[in-house]
This record gives C-alpha cells, sequence and structure tokens, in this order.
C-alpha cells in the first residue's frame, strides 16, 4: 500500500555552515538527497559520504572570518542561484564553570557561535533580499533559554543567536525573506558526544540524560535536521521570528516522572 505523502518546496541552493560534523553534516544529506543544491561550510574539509555526493560543494574556512563568506558569495552568484537558504548549525562548546573559562574559551566560542552566525546572514541576506525570497533558519539551542551546568559560555552565545535572528526577522520581514530558530535538545552528534566524553562515567552519563527525556531517548542528529528542513520549505511559511524547539519533549515539563520515583500520592 502507498503511504500518503505531504509535499513542500524547499529553496534552490542552500548553504549549510557546520557542514562536517552532526546536525550540519546531517542536514547537507537530506538536502542533497532531496535536490536541493547545497554549499556547506566548515573549517574542516567535507566528510568523505558528502564530498562524493553530486549537488554538494564545500568551502573550507573559518565562519567568523569575511574572506569565507566572500567564497560563498561568488559561488551563489556564480551558479545564478534565485532561491537560497541557510542553515547555521557552526558551533563550538566547551564543558566547564566559569573559572575555567579563559579569554581565549570565550573569545573562540563568540567568534564561531555568535560571529559566524552574524557574518553569515549579513553576507546571504543581500542576495535573498535581491531575490524578495530567502529562508534564515539559525540554529540555537534549549540552552538559549535554559540554563544548563558547566556550558555557560555556550549557554550565553546560543541565547546571542537566538536573539540575533529574531531582530533580523523583523527588521526583514518585509523583503520575503523569513527568520527562524531552531533550538535543538541534545543529539547524538558532535557537541552532546563532546560533553558525554567529559563525564567521569559516560555510560552513567548517557543513561540519566535518556532517562530525563519523555521518549526515552537522546534524539539523532537526522531528526533535528528534519526540523530545519520543514523551517526552510514552503510549509512553513506561517512561521516567522519562531523558536521551533526539537528536544523530544524534553523542556516540555520541568521533571519527567519514569514512575521509578514511586506514586505521587
Amino acid at each position: 500500500m502507498t503511504m500518503p505523502q505531504l509535499t513542500f518546496e524547499l529553496p534552490d541552493t542552500v548553504v549549510v555552515t557546520g557542514a562536517s560534523s552532526g546536525l550540519g553534516h546531517e542536514l547537507c544529506s537530506l538536502l542533497v538527497e532531496a535536490g536541493v543544491a547545497t554549499v556547506g561550510v566548515d573549517l574542516s574539509a567535507a566528510q568523505d559520504d558528502l564530498a562524493a555526493l553530486a549537488g554538494y560543494h564545500h568551502v573550507a574556512g573559518d565562519v567568523a572570518g569575511e574572506a569565507t563568506w566572500d567564497k560563498v558569495v561568488a559561488r551563489l552568484r556564480s551558479s545564478d542561484a534565485k532561491r537560497i537558504g541557510l542553515v547555521t548549525s557552526a558551533a563550538i562548546l566547551d564543558v566547564g564553570t566559569i573559572l575555567d573559562a579563559t579569554p581565549a574559551i570565550i573569545s573562540r566560542a563568540l567568534n564561531v557561535n555568535v560571529v559566524g552566525t552574524a557574518l553569515a546572514i549579513k553576507s546571504l541576506l543581500p542576495l535573498m533580499i535581491e531575490a524578495h525570497v530567502g529562508a534564515i533558519v539559525a540554529v540555537a539551542s534549549v540552552n538559549a533559554t535554559l540554563a544548563e551546568q558547566q556550558l555557560g559560555i555556550y549557554n550565553a552565545t546560543k541565547a546571542a543567536v537566538r536573539q540575533l535572528a529574531r531582530t533580523v526577522a523583523l527588521d526583514h520581514s518585509r523583503s520575503g525573506v523569513r527568520v527562524n530558530v531552531l533550538s535543538p535538545g541534545p543529539m547524538l552528534a558532535g557537541l552532546f558526544k563532546r560533553h558525554l566524553e567529559s563525564a567521569t562515567d559516560s555510560d552513567r552519563f548517557l543513561a540519566t540524560r535518556s532517562a530525563r527525556q519523555p521518549g526515552g531517548r537522546i534524539l539523532e542528529a537526522r531528526e533535528v535536521a528534519q526540523a530545519a528542513m520543514f523551517l526552510l520549505s514552503s510549509g512553513s511559511t506561517a512561521v516567522l521570528g519562531a523558536d521551533l524547539v526539537a528536544d523530544g519533549g524534553l523542556t516540555t515539563s520541568f521533571d519527567f516522572r519514569t514512575g521509578e520515583e514511586g506514586a505521587s500520592i
């Protein structure tokens, strides 16, 4: 039996930062599979499986460097891209309290997570305004709103990303460009894995964090990438300046009861 399907349109070309790992890598794969010309941006080279795909182009460079974005814009203009999308998923995370945060750690987090997002939007927005169409998805985090221990600098940068995107959405709401925020919870991908590896007992850390999730598991990065696909698509034209929380229900309640704690009454 044929399963019913719902089809939305995607941009002709989408630029994805943080393309060489985690959410960015999964999103690039989904976009190419859907027939979207995809430009990945990352300081690292593209992973082999992604580099081998027709329709994928990689720009190696620092997202906080204007030279990187000059290359991206040149690529878009040379390809005569009309309907452009952007997803800013590049991010770094350092585990530790504020006492562990050196000026170098703080600067690096701000550069990649905030400056990199701002430059990406600043560089591609004129092309979108010129075409009077475009979709921007700024990847923040549930940590932009809710604090998580030992991630103070990361949390602060993601809060900045959230407000940056929401303000850009208002500033350019009459230009045909939609800007929204995607706030993932923990994913079995780069940043969460780094936090996991820093734990004294990684197995216990993973089990405890999984038990907090209403579904009893940490989401796969591909699941969150599908939420980004929705925000890029024509199916989300009613959504502007919104924060789509993709966390498997983690932040729906202040505490998920598994039943192991006993009866509540």
